[in-house]
């Protein structure tokens, strides 16, 4: 690519990324890395906050619901005391005592007293009628343990079986003690669970959180979704009855302990509902906020961008004005900050120079094709004309005047293409009748001792080539392939094109090569017996053509050598137009 070329595509970049749009973006760019960076850091610290925020809620919710809980489960223990003390007085004082507690605590369903069989012995209900015949007393706990640790023993929530068409939802507190004779028995008060149930019910966390209660198991003692629960609808996935708050499946759970039994009150809360969904309200305002801060860097970017880069839009269109006029451009110097003064002055300094280098280079161009010119017209090797002369007088002597005469036209003619009127590219028709020439003279000095044939497509011939092309790669063939032959050479030139080549090959049946010798051959100087040189040839196709032509070598020993040159096609049309 020419330098003029990669001037016009920077200046391309240039004008397509300008300096105050580049500023623009590098604003915006910082503005909205720290914006993102500050919200997604806002986003996390804020999220922690509503985090702790949602457990605090919960354990609040949680903890008054434990300390009803408790205090309801403490007055039971109270009762059952109470119920202990007055049980082991005589029938009627005991009847008396329990009728006016089932009067004062309507939640009290009943008190019943088993032998250490689970046979029941008494029963005070507040009027209710015993069952003669019941399936399964839920009341009585057949392993029931001692409360030394203070604990009570409580049941489940389940439904009262003792009574004639009543069937109240109860739990039922037992304790262990002796009777009046000394007997030991087991007393049962069932108490009314929906007071506990209604205020368990009644609290939420938030828009569906909802409190729990479970046993040292985790099994469930009351759910305000019970009934889900026993169709298998919902399951409480959440089975540490640790105190504490825990976060499982985008649940928030937080539990606490009752002191005096072993139910756990279990929290229940949602962190999208809590938490997620806060955040992203929170978000959204940010991000409109956000994008109203980027127009408005975007807007003010631009204004002082422009500002700013003025005097380098005006710099670059001199830049553009110089590429496209060097020779006769004048710059008027830029004015602006101290930096775009010191550019201008260096940018002045330049164009000077190079105006005053082009004009040297334009001058040694034409004294180095004057130079080319000369040595191509001397490139004839002085041994091969003075062997030829030697030839031709020679053939004189012996009265061989025709054979004297086709050789004298044959050193003519190439001679003749060989000046080619100082040009470098010739039809390869041209090209061809050299390589003819000269091989019926090196025919006549070596006396037949190889032949040659072409085979060319001749519509190949039109088109333009580097002159001495093919006498070099023939030279060669001869001197070092054929020359130390026993048995007669053949040399065979072909030319031929494909879709967007012009290819030439030189194929001989000499000694042949090895791979490093093919790689010294091209890059050989030209010494007294190797003409022009096939390094010179080489060369002279890939300055003027470029690197992907030229020529290459294949070679085998004791078998010959083949030579293939490759070139564009060149009409005389599109080669005139380039002088």
């Amino acid at each position: 690519m020419k330098i003029t070329d990669k001037l016009k595509n920077r200046m391309g970049i240039m004008q397509r990324i300008s300096l105050s749009g580049l500023f623009t973006v590098l604003v915006i760019a910082v503005v909205l890395v720290t914006s993102v960076v500050s919200l997604l850091t806002f986003v996390k610290l804020y999220r922690k906050d509503m985090e702790e925020n949602a457990i605090t809620s919960s354990e609040q919710a949680v903890v008054q619901v434990k300390n009803t809980v408790a205090n309801y489960t403490e007055d039971m223990s109270d009762i059952m005391q109470m119920i202990c003390e007055n049980i082991q007085k005589d029938e009627e004082e005991a009847n008396e005592f329990f009728g006016n507690l089932l009067k004062i605590r309507p939640d009290v369903v009943a008190v019943t007293s088993y032998d250490l069989n689970g046979k029941l012995q008494r029963c005070w209900s507040g009027g209710q009628k015993l069952k003669e015949k019941y399936l399964k007393n839920l009341s009585y706990v057949k392993d029931l343990t001692d409360e030394s640790d203070g604990m009570l023993n409580i049941t489940k929530p389940h439904v009262e079986s003792l009574f004639v068409d009543y069937y109240p939802w109860v739990v039922t507190i037992s304790r262990k003690m002796k009777d009046a004779s000394g007997n030991e028995i087991q007393v049962a008060v069932d108490i009314s669970f929906y007071n506990i149930a209604s205020y368990v019910d009644e609290v939420g966390i938030g828009q569906h959180g909802y409190c729990y209660i479970a046993d040292d198991n985790g099994s469930i003692v009351y759910h305000p979704q019970q009934q889900l629960i026993y169709a298998e609808l919902k399951e409480e996935k959440h089975d540490v009855m640790e105190d504490g708050s825990y976060i499982k499946s985008n649940v928030i759970y937080t539990v606490k302990s009752l002191e005096n039994c072993d139910w756990h009150i279990v929290g229940v809360c949602y962190v999208d509902e809590m938490i997620t969904s806060k955040v992203e309200r929170v978000v959204s305002s940010l991000v409109v906020i956000l994008v109203i801060v980027l127009f408005g860097t975007c807007f003010m970017g631009s204004v002082f961008s422009r500002w700013f880069s003025k005097p380098i839009t005006q710099l670059v269109t001199a830049m553009s004005e110089f590429e496209g006029d060097n020779g006769e451009f004048v710059y008027q110097p830029v004015h602006g900050t101290q930096e775009i003064d010191a550019l201008s002055d260096s940018f002045e300094h330049m164009v000077i120079r190079n105006q005053k280098l082009m004009e040297k280079v334009r001058q040694e161009e034409i004294s180095l094709r004057k130079t080319e010119l000369k040595a191509l017209q001397a490139q004839i090797n002085p041994h091969f004309l003075y062997n030829t002369l030697d030839a031709i007088a020679w053939l004189c002597e012996e009265e061989r005047n025709e054979d004297a005469v086709k050789m004298v036209n044959a050193l003519a003619r190439l001679f003749r293409i060989s000046i080619s009127r100082g040009h470098e590219l010739i039809p390869i028709e041209k090209e061809l009748q050299h390589a003819q020439s000269y091989l019926q003279i090196q025919n006549f000095r070596y006396k037949n001792q190889f032949m040659y044939s072409f085979d060319v497509d001749e519509t190949c011939l039109s088109y333009l080539c580097n002159k001495i092309t093919l006498q070099p790669i023939i030279e060669n063939a001869i001197y070092h392939g054929m020359d130390r032959m026993v048995d007669e050479g053949m040399i065979k030139i072909g030319i031929h094109q494909d879709p967007n080549r012009i290819i030439f090959t030189v194929e001989d049946n000499g000694v042949g090569m090895t791979e490093e010798q093919c790689r010294e051959v091209l890059k050989k100087e030209p010494g007294d017996r190797a003409g022009i040189g096939i390094k010179n040839v080489n060369d002279r196709i890939k300055i003027y053509f470029g690197d992907e032509y030229g020529l290459t070598i294949q070679s085998e020993l004791d078998v010959g050598t083949c030579v293939t040159i490759t070139m564009p096609k060149v009409t005389e049309r599109s080669y005139e137009e380039k002088q």
